[in-house]
Formats: structure tokens, C-alpha cells, sequence
């Protein structure tokens, strides 16, 4: 795939060639465009810097059919990318009338800062949207950061993407000892303690097509994502006393506890790796002098909560479909959260992220630190000119739901 398209600089029109990645031939220049570029909220001082691990295609690879896009200059030089993928995910309509759709998902959009606004990022808009309709994508969608002008301006004002659902990101830091959350996980009544068992990948498969089969977004091919290496298990909480051992998903959904949570855990510490850049020099100082005064009270026990280092490239592990039934669902996800804590801890991660549909009531019971996390704003855009989804009719002005579910391949 490949045309040249024209840009403006200084009104004079520039060819730009929009062609696929080439992993020997653009990875290099690809690199140094994602250095460039900083991803996040832009409107203040801190930025957010992704280090794909020299990996380009870390973010669709797991995500078949996939394809990554470059807009290249006069002279070679790589001045924008994009990547996109197809996949089949749920439209809504609740468990038991659930309507499927193939969607595009449309993610990793950088222009070099000195070649912006030269319409090159919407020509690669254009040029995956071309794509997504060959694979036959009903709907594209893409997320961003609410306050990133510039990107909402784009899609909604140039691309033709209207502003659709607004969940949000939330990102807690994992502290080098556990630490009890608050409100405690265990009360002095034994019927109030919590159970977290693993659930078999089989079993997990079964539970989450049973119970959120309905949920915007929720992948047809859920069973692939379970199987990933990096997802690293599904794990169910539930009372202690209804939890005494685990007898198969069918047992469970034939007669459920009245409150229960399940997440699955995602390794995005291997896939690629974050940094905070722009922080004032107060708050790396404050954040050092917490980890210091940890590790010197450590033997007394006294457990300061220390920041973790998030000044240079860190690892993170992502909460998936997070969800659950009855009154006390938020506390079982409490639960799930504090287990993903130690997970992470275990293997190096500094932060623990989900991401949760604005009015999920489960959100309720997840631990976050506002500063650390966005409030992610989704777009979408109906490319066919039918309906093959006849069953929901035109998505793009469904209401939302109270959950969705994000898909850790493409985090």
C-alpha cells in the first residue's frame, strides 16, 4: 500500500508517500519518531514516553489482521505513523442478545512535531480507514486523551469520527511491600473475608462469554486473549465462605455467590515501557525522599508508602475485564486489585492500570491515584454503508452501557 500525498509547508505543496512499515528498512527512524513524540496529556508539563522495546508492532501484533502505516518525506525521512488492527467485538445488547461487529481499531498516531499540521496525520487517517474497509470493518474507532486538543480536533473536526464513550484509565503505583487498602479487605467477622482463587484459562473463557458476552467492546476471540504468554491469569472473588474451593465455571454460574468480582492480568511490562517526563524537580525530590525514608524504617516495620520511580522507564501490568454482580462487587474487585499488586510486585512492574466505563459501579472499588491517570475519550466512525448489525441499527448513537471492556492487546 502506498501513495504520496500532498502536504502544505509554507504553502508550497510537499509529497509525502504513505506506504506499510518495513521493520528492516523504517524501524530505526520509526524509533526516533516515538522519542520525539510524547504521548498523553499534552496541556501541562508532565508527558508520558512510551519505549516500545524496539518492538514497532508491539501494540497490534497480538491482534490479527494488523497493519502499521508510515508517511515518509522528501530525502526518506520517516515524518508519521499510525497502526491499526480488525477485530469482532460486541455492540452491546446484554447477555442474552448480544450483537457482534467487525470493528477497526485505529491506535499509535505520531507525526514529527516539525511536520505537523500539514494534513499528514489525517492522510494516514485515510489511508488505514481504506484498509479497515477492505477487511470489512463496519465501525472504526480510536482513543485518546480528552484533553489532547489537537487529536480530538482531528478525528472529530477532520476525520468524521464522532465522540462516542469516555471511560477511564486508572493507574495506581505498586509499592515495594504490601500495604493494607482502605477500607480493610478482612473484618473481624469471619463471613466478610474474601476469597481470590485462579480460574483456569477454560473455565475463565466460559465465564467471561456468559457473563459479559454483552459488554461493549468484548472481543469475539476472547479465548485468544486468555491464551496470550502475557496474559498472566484470571483470578475470581468472592465471600471466603462461598469460596471454599473451586468446582468449575458451570457450578459457579448455576448457583453464584451474591457478590462476586473477576479480572484477568495482563504483562504489558514485557511489551513495552513507560516514563514520566516534565516532572518539577520538588516532586522527583519528594518521591526519592519517600523511598529512602521507607527503606530505612523497613526494619522497624513501619511501612512508609513510598512512590515508586516513575522518572525512568517502568513497567506496568493491565486489569482486564474487571467485572461483577451484586452489592459488594466493588470490595471483591478491591480484592482482585490488591492480588494484581502483588503480582506486579513479584514481577518488577511499578504500576497496576485499568480501565473502566465512567459509570461502571465497580469503579467504585478500584484503588488509583487521579494524578497517574487520563480520562480517555473513544471515537468512533461508521465506515459501511449498510447495517449488518440490522439488530442494533447505527452504533455511533447507541447509549452507553454501564461497562466496557478494554482490550489489553491494543492498551
Amino acid at each position: 500500500m502506498a501513495a504520496v500525498a500532498p502536504a502544505e509547508e509554507d504553502g508550497v505543496a510537499v509529497p509525502v508517500a504513505v506506504r506499510e512499515f518495513d521493520a528492516d528498512r523504517d524501524r530505526a527512524a520509526v524509533e526516533r519518531l516515538e522519542r520525539a513524540c510524547e504521548v498523553g496529556p499534552s496541556g501541562g508539563k508532565l508527558c508520558l514516553f512510551t519505549d516500545l522495546l524496539g518492538d514497532p508492532l508491539c501494540r497490534v501484533r497480538h491482534s490479527p489482521p494488523y497493519l502499521m502505516l508510515v508517511a515518509e518525506a522528501a530525502g526518506g525521512e520517516v515524518v508519521g505513523v499510525v497502526r491499526g488492527c480488525v477485530k469482532t467485538v460486541s455492540c452491546g445488547g446484554g447477555e442474552k442478545a448480544a450483537v457482534f461487529s467487525k470493528v477497526a481499531y485505529l491506535l499509535g498516531l505520531r507525526v514529527s512535531p516539525c511536520h505537523r499540521r500539514r494534513g499528514i496525520g489525517r492522510r494516514l487517517v485515510e489511508r488505514m480507514e481504506e484498509w479497515f474497509v477492505q477487511m470489512g470493518a463496519e465501525y472504526a474507532y480510536v482513543a485518546t486523551d480528552r484533553d489532547n486538543e489537537p487529536s480530538v480536533r482531528l478525528f472529530t473536526a477532520r476525520c468524521g469520527y464522532a465522540k462516542f464513550r469516555t471511560p477511564s484509565v486508572l493507574v495506581h503505583p505498586v509499592f515495594r511491600h504490601d500495604l493494607p487498602l482502605s477500607p480493610p479487605l478482612r473484618s473481624r467477622r469471619r463471613n466478610n473475608k474474601i476469597a481470590v482463587v485462579e480460574v483456569p484459562p477454560r473455565d475463565a473463557e466460559l465465564l467471561y462469554r456468559a457473563r459479559l458476552a454483552g459488554v461493549e467492546f468484548f472481543p469475539r476471540d476472547i479465548d485468544a486473549v486468555l491464551s496470550n504468554p502475557l496474559s498472566l491469569g484470571t483470578f475470581l472473588a468472592a465471600p471466603a465462605a462461598d469460596m471454599t474451593e473451586w468446582r468449575g465455571v458451570e457450578a459457579f454460574l448455576a448457583s453464584p455467590p451474591a457478590s462476586w468480582a473477576v479480572a484477568s492480568v495482563w504483562n504489558s511490562k514485557d511489551a513495552f515501557r513507560l516514563e514520566v517526563r516534565g516532572a518539577p524537580r520538588l516532586w522527583r525530590a519528594a518521591a526519592s525522599a519517600t523511598r529512602a525514608a521507607d527503606a530505612a524504617l523497613s526494619p522497624w516495620l513501619l511501612r512508609v508508602p513510598s512512590v515508586p520511580n516513575l522518572f525512568e522507564p517502568f513497567g506496568m501490568h493491565f486489569l482486564y475485564g474487571l467485572a461483577g454482580a451484586g452489592e459488594g462487587a466493588p470490595r471483591m474487585a478491591r480484592a482482585l486489585c490488591r492480588h494484581a499488586h502483588n503480582l506486579a510486585r513479584a514481577a518488577g512492574a511499578r504500576v497496576v492500570a485499568t480501565e473502566v466505563a465512567a459509570g461502571d459501579p465497580i469503579r467504585a472499588g478500584v484503588p488509583h491515584w487521579p494524578r497517574l491517570g487520563a480520562e480517555d475519550l473513544w471515537c468512533i466512525k461508521r465506515l459501511a454503508d449498510g447495517y449488518g448489525d440490522g439488530a442494533l441499527g447505527d452504533w455511533t448513537k447507541a447509549p452507553p452501557g454501564a461497562a466496557i471492556f478494554v482490550d489489553p492487546r491494543e492498551f
